[in-house]
């Protein structure tokens, strides 16, 4: 089941820090971000194996998630929010913002035969 967790964060009158390492709940293989997103939508997947960890760096945008017994929906709207996606978790983005910035940080190195585009019923 996907879930939110509150990323380590360190503000003073500089700014803000926030902490990734001993934070996301295994170990990264694979970093992307997506951003200049029009109105469509991303993902539209789950996976076999991978576990994804997902934050909105800058702006915000919604992931609709199913993961074959409850859909949720998670606003990403502050960079430490980080949403924890298991592999059962079908997920889709959309309503990003024109200036968001969309990081995920993936279990495995990018694998075609890993997706499952099929949303559950």
């Amino acid at each position: 089941m996907a879930y939110i967790i509150n990323l380590k964060t360190h503000s003073d009158k500089r700014g803000n820090l926030t902490v990734i390492e001993d934070q996301i709940p295994f170990p990264i293989k694979r970093i992307f971000y997506i951003y200049g997103v029009d109105d469509s939508k991303r993902g539209g997947h789950r996976h076999k194996t991978t576990y994804q960890a997902a934050v909105c760096l800058h702006g915000s945008c919604i992931v609709s998630n199913n993961d074959g017994t409850k859909k949720e929906e998670f606003i990403l709207d502050n960079p430490q929010k980080c949403l924890i996606l298991e592999p059962k978790d079908w997920h889709e983005m959309h309503n990003f913002t024109t200036d968001s910035v969309f990081m995920v940080f993936a279990s495995t190195i990018f694998d075609p035969n890993d997706y499952i585009y099929e949303e559950y019923k």
